[in-house]
């Protein structure tokens, strides 16, 4: 149902950086790109995640209660991106850890200040 997911960026570059690196732990790669205005990667298997300077041209903010969750293959791999997530620059909104029972999950926010979890079930 979910055919890409676009946030909002006021540093294209640096949050083409952010994710090009964050995404790779997924096989993700560069799927889409519109030069000084989007960039969207993809794993090939499900939706497209993108970066993208307000079309309107006004300042990019997140929304409150706006989350995106990224699914892992194991517990692992959420601590590694997570990790790897704080070591870019973005901030820790909950370490990796059960929620609920099966539920392994670890959130952070960009660097806009995007609020993404990373989990396994």
């Amino acid at each position: 149902m979910i055919g890409y997911i676009m946030l909002g960026t006021n540093d294209l570059d640096r949050a083409t950086k952010f994710y090009e690196d964050l995404l790779s732990h997924f096989g993700a790669k560069q799927a889409m790109t519109d030069p000084g205005r989007f960039v969207g990667w993809s794993d090939g298997k499900g939706p497209m995640l993108a970066v993208t300077k307000p079309h309107d041209g006004n300042k990019a903010t997140f929304g409150n209660g706006t989350m995106i969750a990224l699914a892992a293959d194991s517990q692992e791999t959420v601590n590694k991106v997570h990790a790897k997530a704080l070591s870019l620059g973005g901030t820790d909104e909950g370490a990796p850890g059960l929620r609920g029972g099966t539920f392994y999950g670890g959130y952070f926010r960009d660097l806009d200040g995007n609020k993404l979890v990373v989990f396994h079930m």
